[in-house]
């Protein structure tokens, strides 16, 4: 496990290796640390813009000790699945834009409204406590259930950002993104029924009918 001081001092050590200023967008455990949700993650999840930026961090983390790491190990044969670096108990997962079938959209970078700086070279973006929802469906690790019930025992959730970001992944081609959340958040709510409201899961699934829909009509 990796403590919130930890993160900050690798992160640190990170950026005094960078040779230019990048953004990255810190995801699942690691923004659920910085908004207070966690007192220590597995992994430090985050999502760069582009490859450009990836591969300068990964350069930065190797100058450091850290290895690259199989992700089939992690996530299987899933598409988009990150490049991951390790030493020791430490583990990085490195999306760029795409996370397994979700798109970090435009709309998900704006909601990220808290910033954390390390040094000079590394800005980190926190998700939204609504989007890492999204994110966490789209790993759906062992832990991630477990991530999000805490969300939804603490945080007050607006489902409108949540259902909105869905039809926009349906914009985006991302159809299998909104069908796993739909299956997600169904698994969960039988643990925590009174926080994932019923209406929700039926406005996801009635989207996806209509989707289905439309797409047949123009065969």
């Amino acid at each position: 496990m990796i403590s919130i001081e930890e993160h900050q001092n690798l992160l640190l050590a990170i950026s005094n290796n960078l040779k230019r200023q990048i953004v990255a967008y810190a995801v699942g455990g690691t923004a659920m640390m910085f908004l207070g949700l966690k007192d220590a993650t597995l992994d430090i999840d985050l999502v760069f813009k582009n490859e450009r930026d990836k591969n300068d961090f990964i350069r930065a983390a190797k100058s450091l000790g850290y290895k690259e790491m199989d992700p089939i190990r992690v996530y299987g044969a899933k598409e988009n699945h990150p490049d991951m670096l390790t030493l020791g108990n430490e583990r990085f997962d490195l999306f760029v834009v795409n996370v397994i079938d979700f798109v970090f959209s435009e709309n998900m970078q704006m909601r990220s409204e808290q910033t954390q700086q390390f040094g000079n070279n590394l800005i980190l973006k926190i998700a939204s406590y609504n989007d890492i929802i999204l994110m966490k469906c789209a790993t759906d690790r062992l832990k991630d259930k477990d991530d999000v019930r805490k969300i939804l025992e603490n945080k007050k959730i607006d489902w409108k950002i949540i259902v909105g970001e869905a039809k926009n992944q349906i914009k985006l081609g991302k159809e299998k993104a909104v069908f796993d959340l739909g299956f997600f958040l169904e698994d969960l709510k039988k643990t925590v029924k009174d926080k994932i409201p019923q209406q929700i899961l039926d406005e996801l699934f009635e989207f996806l009918k209509k989707q289905a829909e439309e797409k047949q009509k123009e065969k």
